[in-house]
């Protein structure tokens, strides 16, 4: 089989028993936090692109400041791999609870959890902080700056990313902080 056609199945989630893929070039993800969306990159291709959402407090380290840092880090930790959609996690403990997508009234982590470790002196209070790429229950959120410094998914999406991203990978999180108004449409138009 080529390497290309594999790298398709891995990425469609098609099993493979017996074939390993120790070739294919590892993932990247980078998240732009102006356009609220996340791409899945590999051999630096896009493979896949995802609503996202971050911080509403704006970018930043600081301890206590709910914000979505920005840099280099790289996937530490991941935590659900066998949790059903919707399982409401909390201090990285599955509840037993499973909510449906946008619960009234409800914001925990649900679905999958996967911890950032920043690599450089901007991002370097990420894993202290407890900065997660994970699932929301609140979808309809998405593609706005609403979260309170994590990176928020679908959770049929966030059990895609898990699924394909390995501890060690890498992850871009980039962008001004302006997601809206008058400075973001001039961005996008030039």
């Amino acid at each position: 089989m080529s390497r290309i056609f594999l790298s398709a199945l891995f990425w469609a989630g098609v099993a493979l028993p017996g074939i390993a893929l120790a070739n294919a070039p590892v993932p990247e993800i980078v998240i732009d936090v102006d356009n609220q969306e996340m791409t899945l990159m590999q051999a630096g291709q896009e493979v896949a692109k995802f609503p996202v959402s971050t911080s509403k407090f704006g970018l930043g380290d600081e301890f206590r400041s709910y914000k979505t840092p920005v840099g280099v880090f790289e996937v530490c930790d991941k935590t659900g791999g066998t949790l059903p959609l919707g399982a409401v996690l909390k201090k990285g403990q599955p509840t037993g609870e499973v909510l449906q997508p946008d619960a009234p009234g409800r914001d925990p982590i649900v679905t999958r959890m996967i911890r950032l470790r920043g690599l450089e002196s901007q991002n370097r209070h990420a894993l202290e902080r407890g900065i997660f790429i994970h699932g929301t229950p609140e979808e309809r959120r998405l593609g706005k700056p609403v979260s309170w410094g994590c990176i928020r998914m679908r959770s049929k999406d966030v059990v895609t990313l898990y699924s394909v991203v390995p501890v060690g990978t890498r992850v871009v999180i980039k962008g001004t902080g302006h997601t809206g108004g008058l400075f973001h449409w001039l961005a996008k138009v030039f």
